[in-house]
């Protein structure tokens, strides 16, 4: 009899059986072994994720925004990844936007059935009069999400360009994007528990896409986040530091400089006039 071929997806059968029956040395071993596969399958998708950064750069650099759109752990990853591109690269709210299926309640406590509307993520995208000036990617691990679906489609039908973030081949998320990246991570440690190897994926890369996007709109200097926020003593003193070695001056020195300007950008840029 001819074998039937198993289909390796984020919901195919654990690669291990019978969990519970792990001591607790046995279950991290094998979840850290699951989740190194994840860089080498990020390493498989460079050359999509590159096309996605190069056009979302440059909507951006011609003013446009970019908005991620996702529902469950997806959106929070998404939500998180906007969040912090304020705070660590001095860009304003709202250039980067993060939507999660269900809206912000959805962030800490899950919505029921909400990611399978297929009208709302394009009403939730309306909300902040999206336009062919943006760019928004889509994220799903399993690529199926209608939420995501249905705003991507109707994105393309206004002429705003697209992408996603999918962890299953050729899904119906991946057939829709204009820019499809697809992370092939397989089935997961826990059964469908795509929080894991599917969500460290989606991190990932969302990591590399905006820190990209942002090292290519000039708010990195050399490998200083020079217009980070000063939003805590922590973050001031790094930036201290950052211009006690770029300019080779005293502590006290970088930090009345740091309390005249207000930036690290803005100490280093008066120091040469």
């Amino acid at each position: 009899m001819e074998k039937k071929k198993l289909i390796r997806t984020t919901e195919a059968d654990s690669n291990h059986q019978n969990l519970e029956q792990m001591s607790t040395k046995d279950l991290l071993a094998n979840m850290n072994k699951e989740d190194q596969t994840v860089p080498l399958a990020i390493a498989k998708a460079l050359p999509k994720i590159e096309k996605l950064v190069q056009a979302a750069h440059k909507k951006m650099a011609a003013g446009g925004r970019l908005f991620y759109l996702g529902a469950g752990t997806s959106g929070r990853l998404g939500v998180v990844d906007a969040s912090e591109c304020p705070p660590t690269y001095g860009v304003p709210f709202g250039l980067v936007v993060g939507l999660i299926a269900g809206g912000d309640k959805a962030i800490r406590k899950a919505v029921e059935f909400a990611e399978d509307d297929t009208e709302q993520g394009w009403k939730d995208l309306q909300k902040h009069k999206v336009t062919e000036k943006d760019f928004v990617i889509g994220i799903a691990a399993s690529g199926t999400t209608p939420y995501v679906i249905g705003a991507l489609d109707m994105a393309n039908k206004n002429g705003i360009e697209t992408g996603c973030i999918a962890c299953n081949k050729n899904s119906p998320l991946a057939q829709t994007a204009k820019y499809p990246i697809e992370v092939v991570v397989g089935p997961e440690f826990v059964t469908g528990s795509t929080r894991m190897k599917a969500g460290t994926a989606q991190k990932l890369v969302l990591n590399m896409i905006s820190t990209s996007i942002m090292i290519k709109l000039g708010r990195v200097k050399g490998n200083k986040m020079v217009d980070m926020r000063l939003s805590n003593h922590k973050l001031v003193h790094r930036g201290v530091l950052m211009l006690m070695k770029e300019m080779n001056i005293s502590e006290k020195k970088a930090k009345t400089l740091l309390d005249t300007y207000g930036s690290v950008r803005k100490a280093m840029e008066a120091s040469k006039n």
